[in-house]
């Protein structure tokens, strides 16, 4: 099989972008792209279009928002395209069983971890939480369940001590879209070989909520490190001094321990806020007092105060 095939790609936010660009720059047809429909955000609770849309309609590509992807109208909208394949990359809902099947060759995934590992709705923040080496993406044929379809292509990549969720996403979307691109040419030559999960190694990466970033200082520094980096930029760590949040960023683990109760600021420089935890130090580069912008430690101690001796809690 070596034609060019017509593509149905649902996706919605920007790490579906770079795997529909591989596509629109590919040789097959985007036939229509699929995503949530237009949402308020920010502090303004302005209207704001998906990435992929934005994306799809600089390329001339029709764009379908549905309210509901179960109606039987959406389902001939479909099948009037008349798909070969349908690509699936954060869209955003789970798909009927009548929609993964109706294109000729299935509906396949990006999925944002090394399979089983990781299903869910935050495969990179979680991966980054619990300290991982190393994630990947996954190609998958996707069924009803959540991410539990067979594996057709995975790819590996390390992760850095310096990765954010945010940096890790865009790694893995890069990463994404190429692997895809190989998935396909591999399918067209009938080269793919789907494996079964092993759902006995499976882990889940369950959505975050903000009150997840509430630093709890008794806990090593190693834990600290990882889950603020895994929760920025989103839903991002936070502690309080006094009635007032910070925010933290850019951690880094000081080894050795302090003799003062966790949480306590035991230096405040140029060079970064020093906090003692449960197990050695933080050492805190970046942080965001309420009501103002995210800044270095510089700018913040120039403008505030923060005492060594206080506690954040």
């Amino acid at each position: 099989m070596t034609s060019s095939l017509r593509i149905l790609f649902m996706g919605t936010p920007q790490f579906a972008v770079p795997s529909l660009q591989a596509l629109l720059n590919g040789p097959d047809e985007v036939a229509a792209v699929v995503c949530r429909t237009d949402s308020p955000q920010g502090r303004g609770r302005r209207c704001c279009q998906p990435p992929v849309k934005t994306l799809a309609e600089q390329a001339g590509i029709p764009v379908l928002q549905p309210e509901s992807i179960r109606t039987d109208e959406f389902f001939e909208t479909v099948r009037a395209l008349q798909p070969d394949l349908a690509v699936v990359i954060a869209y955003g809902k789970i798909l009927p069983g009548r929609l993964l099947r109706l294109p000729r060759l299935g509906t396949i995934n990006v999925h944002g971890s090394l399979l089983p590992k990781y299903r869910g709705a935050a495969p990179v923040q979680r991966a980054l939480i619990n300290g991982e080496a190393e994630t990947g993406v996954t190609i998958m044929q996707m069924d009803e369940g959540v991410d539990t379809g067979d594996i057709l292509l995975p790819a590996r990549l390390p992760i850095e001590d310096s990765d954010t969720s945010g940096s890790l996403a865009d790694k893995l979307a890069k990463l994404g879209s190429e692997t895809l691109i190989k998935a396909i040419e591999l399918l067209k030559e009938d080269a793919l070989t789907a494996v079964k999960q092993d759902s006995s190694q499976a882990t889940y990466a369950p959505m975050l909520d903000k009150e997840a970033g509430h630093l709890d200082w008794s806990r090593p520094a190693s834990e600290l490190h990882c889950l603020i980096r895994g929760l920025d930029p989103w839903p991002s760590a936070y502690g309080f001094l006094g009635e007032r949040r910070f925010r933290f960023f850019q951690p880094q683990v000081v080894p050795g321990d302090i003799k003062a109760p966790p949480g306590t600021i035991c230096r405040a420089d140029c060079g970064g806020i020093l906090i003692a935890t449960g197990k050695d130090c933080l050492l805190i580069k970046e942080i965001q007092p309420e009501g103002k912008k995210r800044m270095c430690i510089q700018a913040c101690i120039c403008g505030m105060k923060l005492p060594v001796g206080e506690q954040f809690c």
